[in-house]
């Protein structure tokens, strides 16, 4: 069995579009690549149920999300993080149906798993309790049953493996928000955005110009220290290690900026790795100790007080890479945030691909234990 910490990684097959093509023979860049098309079938699905005249409640006492394995749970922490400066409800994140839910609550959920027996018992029980339940899931099997005629469920249009639903779960998040007045969200834009970003990390870019390729390329070998320097940031960084984990077998570490910095040894490890390396130290004891962090700094929102912790984070580790997708496009935070998740899901699958921890034929070999 292939151990993932030993594979060599054929960085070559990255700029080779034919031998990428091959190696990826599941179309996971592909798919990746429908982000945008998965935001706007999603859209229709939710205008032919009706959705925001059916959602015409009034301002909920509640809004809970519902988080499930996969990219449920960054989906959720994204959407919380965009409504927590201006939703004038609590939004409530949840493994399942809290006991105190009622009738002036709305409850959203995601799922790519149909037979999710645990959350089809508990959207069920919310239905009984009169809640508007709104489910992005797929249309048959107990979850969707467990809301028939008392619920909303949007079902997928564009297929793509589970761990690529991310821009369809955020979507239907969005539009939910939307339509309750919690957040003002340019649908068509996003996808719009998704789209401008899937064709500069086309596979036949090379590196240099390809913004996933290089970003894989600056964490193969590495362990990602996903700091962000601001909510939504935080939040992202949360699906770019699961996207990581998903994909290129990579573990990383999420956290806010100033967490980060509360932990004393790991942020000292960080400053060591970011500075000069001995070029007579000896390999085998990197080996030993395990890939050296890299850190990179991600920021989604805007303004002066977004410029105040980008600048003092850049003089503490002036060699970390940043990643504000407001110096490449012209967004608002979900657009940004967005693209910068798909930019993650892109860049762990190049890897996942030159490292072999995915994809099959086209790679140039592999290192086993």
């Amino acid at each position: 069995m292939t151990n993932p910490a030993q594979t060599v990684l054929d960085d070559s097959l990255l700029d080779d579009p034919a031998r990428l093509a091959e190696a990826d023979g599941a179309g996971l860049l592909r798919a990746a690549a429908m982000a945008g098309a998965q935001v706007r079938a999603t859209a229709e699905a939710a205008a032919e149920l009706e959705l925001s005249e059916r959602l015409d409640l009034g301002r909920p006492r509640c809004l809970v999300l519902v988080v499930r394995p996969g990219v449920s749970r960054s989906a959720a922490l994204v959407l919380e993080a965009l409504l927590a400066h201006t939703s004038p409800v609590p939004v409530v994140i949840s493994d399942l149906v809290p006991s105190w839910i009622g009738a002036l609550d709305v409850v959203l959920a995601h799922t790519d798993d149909p037979y999710d027996h645990d959350l089809a018992t508990s959207l069920e029980r919310a239905a009984r309790y009169g809640s508007t339940v709104v489910i992005s899931a797929p249309p048959d099997g107990p979850v969707a049953s467990s809301v028939a005629g008392r619920g909303l469920l949007i079902a997928p249009r564009v297929p793509v493996p589970p761990e690529l639903a991310f821009p369809r779960a955020l979507a239907a998040g969005l539009l939910t928000a939307n339509t309750l007045g919690l957040v003002v969200a340019d649908i068509e834009s996003l996808a719009d955005q998704l789209d401008n970003e899937a064709e500069k990390c086309h596979l036949g870019h090379e590196s240099f110009v390809n913004p996933a390729k290089g970003l894989a390329l600056r964490l193969a070998e590495h362990t990602p220290m996903l700091w962000g320097l601001d909510h939504i940031a935080v939040a992202v960084g949360h699906h770019a290690g699961h996207a990581l984990a998903a994909h290129a077998a990579l573990v990383s570490d999420v956290a806010d900026y100033r967490q980060a910095v509360a932990r004393p040894a790991l942020y000292r490890a960080a400053l060591e790795a970011a500075g000069n390396r001995d070029i007579f130290a000896d390999p085998d004891d990197d080996l030993a100790q395990g890939p050296p962090p890299r850190v990179l700094l991600l920021a989604v929102r805007t303004g002066p007080a977004a410029d105040g912790a980008r600048f003092r984070t850049g003089e503490a580790l002036p060699s970390a890479d940043v990643l504000a997708p407001a110096d490449e496009i012209e967004a608002d935070d979900v657009g940004r945030a967005a693209v910068l998740a798909l930019r993650f899901e892109l860049a762990a699958v190049y890897l996942g691909l030159a490292a072999g921890t995915i994809g099959g034929a086209g790679r140039a070999g592999q290192a086993t234990a």
